[in-house]
C-alpha cells in the first residue's frame, strides 16, 4: 500500500483559502475593509516568511464568524465555496487526486488552514480524510478561537499524520511509498520524511530546496 498526502493552499488550489476567506468576509460586509485586511495581509506575509504564530492567527481569523449561529455559519461556508473555491478548483488538480485514488493509495489532505474553512473543500476534492487545524469548542459547541490538539502546521503535520495512521492501525513504515505534495517551505519537515516529496507549484524558496535535493517539481497551475 502507498500513502499520498496533499497540502491544500497553492498546492491543490491555486489560492490560499485561509487568506481568501478573510477577503470574502470583507467583500460581503462582515469585516472591516481597512483594519481587517491590514491584519489579514500581515498574517499571510508572516506565513510566507515562516514567522507566523498560528494561535494568534486562529483567534483573529475565527473572530467574526464564530459569533454567528450554526445555520449562519453553514450558509457562510456554502457561499464561500460557491463564490470563491469551486471556481478556483482546476481539473488537473482533481485529476491528480483521482490518479492516486485509482492506484489504491491511502489519501489525506494535510493543511495548516482550519477545519471550518477546509472541510467543504476536502469534500469537493472527494477526500474524506482531512487533517486540518482543529478548533476548540466550549460546552455549548461554540468555537472559542483556540486550537484543539496539535495543529497541522510545520512539524505538527508529522504528528497529525502519525496520529491519524495510528487510529487506522498503521504507521509510516507500513507503506511502500509515501508521497507528499506541497508548495511551501513550511512543509519541509513532512517533505523530508516522505519517500516521494513533490514540490508542487513551489514558492521560490521551496523550489531552490527541491532542486538542491533532486526532488520532483510539479506545476499544476500556470
Amino acid at each position: 500500500m502507498n500513502l499520498c498526502l496533499f497540502d491544500l493552499d497553492h498546492t491543490l488550489l491555486p489560492i490560499d483559502s485561509d487568506h481568501e476567506f478573510g477577503e470574502f468576509l470583507i467583500r460581503i460586509g462582515l469585516a472591516d475593509p481597512v483594519e481587517y485586511r491590514r491584519r489579514n495581509d500581515g498574517f499571510y506575509q508572516q506565513y510566507v516568511a515562516g514567522t507566523l504564530q498560528l494561535s494568534e492567527y486562529i483567534r483573529f481569523s475565527t473572530s467574526i464568524w464564530r459569533q454567528l449561529n450554526h445555520g449562519e455559519q453553514a450558509a457562510l461556508q456554502q457561499r464561500f465555496m460557491t463564490e470563491v473555491v469551486l471556481p478556483a478548483i482546476q481539473p488537473q488538480a482533481l485529476q491528480l487526486v483521482r490518479e492516486h485514488e485509482a492506484r489504491g493509495d491511502l489519501l489525506a489532505i494535510v493543511t495548516a488552514t482550519n477545519e471550518f474553512v477546509t472541510r467543504p473543500i476536502a469534500d469537493a476534492f472527494g477526500v474524506p480524510d482531512l487533517l486540518a487545524v482543529g478548533l476548540a469548542r466550549d460546552d455549548q459547541g461554540r468555537v472559542t478561537g483556540e486550537i484543539q490538539g496539535v495543529p497541522s502546521f510545520r512539524e505538527g503535520k508529522i504528528t497529525r499524520v502519525e496520529q491519524w495512521l495510528a487510529e487506522r492501525g498503521h504507521n509510516l513504515a507500513d507503506f511502500d511509498r509515501v508521497s507528499f505534495y506541497s508548495d511551501s517551505p513550511n512543509d519541509l519537515p513532512l517533505l523530508d520524511l516522505a519517500s516521494d516529496p513533490v514540490a508542487t507549484n513551489p514558492s521560490p524558496a521551496l523550489e531552490a530546496v527541491a532542486r538542491e535535493r533532486g526532488w520532483r517539481i510539479l506545476r499544476l497551475f500556470s
